[in-house]
């Protein structure tokens, strides 16, 4: 499979995760089937209410730029309206980045090979997610893993699935988790995931190289 569509297969083993609360305990868990669709029906809702509200700040944006040309007397007023236009307009344009980047996970889902690795990737998270808390709890320095967001949470449980369970390369795990938290996390959270991965990392190497 290419790098790529291993990437997307990360990405919505993901956002298959994120559809179970950590705080549920269930004798019947959902199958990953099950969560993998509901993700997908949560990409289409997100995808919708992103548009609306990026055509909705459009117009304000084009109404801050007619009422910078047409409304205001003094050239300070001017230039107020006109910045506050041009930042709308930059929030828009993020915004709907990040939405026609949907699609191309919802068509990947389709795609047989994309999908079993979606899966696969899930179903070690899953197995074996009690030993993969504990493995990261033993690297956070004062912390928990319940302490971090659920997204933050589930990026360091792949990573960890795919070195422990999965066998996938350092290199390649640890470019990926940073992809991850980039598009998924915040400024805090990305400097905590490469924290916790270094050391996590560097404790499943010690053996090794002892």
């Amino acid at each position: 499979m290419a790098q790529a569509s291993r990437s997307l297969a990360r990405e919505l083993a993901l956002l298959t995760l994120g559809q179970v609360s950590d705080k549920k305990k269930s004798t019947h868990p959902p199958a990953l089937e099950d969560l993998l669709l509901a993700a997908l029906t949560t990409l289409h809702g997100h995808m919708q209410d992103s548009l609306e509200r990026s055509a909705q700040d459009l117009l304000m944006a084009e109404q801050e730029a007619l009422e910078s040309e047409l409304g205001a007397r003094e050239l300070s007023n001017a230039r107020d309206h006109l910045r506050l236009g041009l930042e709308k307009a930059e929030q828009v344009l993020n915004r709907l980045s990040a939405v026609l980047d949907l699609p191309r996970l919802l068509l990947a889902a389709e795609q047989e090979q994309v999908r079993s690795h979606c899966l696969s990737l899930a179903a070690a998270v899953q197995d074996h997610r009690a030993t993969l808390d504990q493995q990261l709890d033993g690297v956070m320095e004062g912390w928990r893993l319940t302490r971090l967001p659920q997204v933050d949470r589930n990026i360091l449980r792949l990573a960890a699935a795919e070195l422990t369970v999965l066998d996938t390369p350092v290199a390649v795990v640890c470019n990926e988790a940073v992809n991850l938290a980039n598009a998924y996390s915040d400024k805090e959270g990305r400097r905590r995931i490469n924290g916790i991965l270094r050391r996590f990392t560097a404790a499943q190497l010690a053996p090794t190289e002892a």
